[in-house]
């Protein structure tokens, strides 16, 4: 099994207990997911994040494709940082860790590390080059687009 990563750093103009407020919500997903991944958190009502927490997805991985994601909030240090892994869903690894840390003059470093694995081998390689990869790269670009333009450029 190859694992892979992927990391993204983007600097907010936010405080660290705002960042924190908004992306330790959740409900928040939603916001931050492309449209045609039609994403959908079940059930809404989610806050507060806590270790342990259980959250349920239901996302469209491809046309006509649709699966069920699962994953546990691992660990949660308060306005730092929090972990979520798959327990269920398409990868044969999710580890996706969010990290807050303040900037001198204001602002935050908002830093995702995903490292990650699909099943099936050679198969899940080819996979990954033929389209994984750049899907996962489109939807933390959509992120970044979608909070530069909630939050303004840090």
């Amino acid at each position: 099994m190859n694992v892979h990563v992927l990391k993204q750093e983007q600097r907010l103009p936010l405080s660290p207990e705002a960042a924190w407020e908004f992306f330790s919500a959740p409900r928040n997903l939603d916001e931050l997911t492309p449209p045609e991944m039609v994403f959908k958190i079940i059930p809404k009502e989610l806050d507060p994040m806590h270790e342990g927490q259980i959250i349920w997805y239901r996302i469209r991985i491809a046309p006509l494709i649709w699966r069920t994601w699962v994953t546990e909030i691992t660990h949660v240090r308060e306005g730092k940082h929090f972990v979520d892994e798959q327990r269920i869903g398409p990868y044969a690894l999710w580890h996706h860790r969010h990290e807050f840390k303040p900037l001198e003059g204001g602002g935050v470093l908002m830093t995702d590390t995903v490292h990650y694995a699909l099943p099936f081998g050679p198969l899940g390689d080819v996979a990954h080059a033929l389209f994984v990869k750049r899907q996962l790269e489109g939807i933390f670009t959509y992120r970044r687009e979608k909070m530069e333009a909630k939050f303004g450029r840090g």
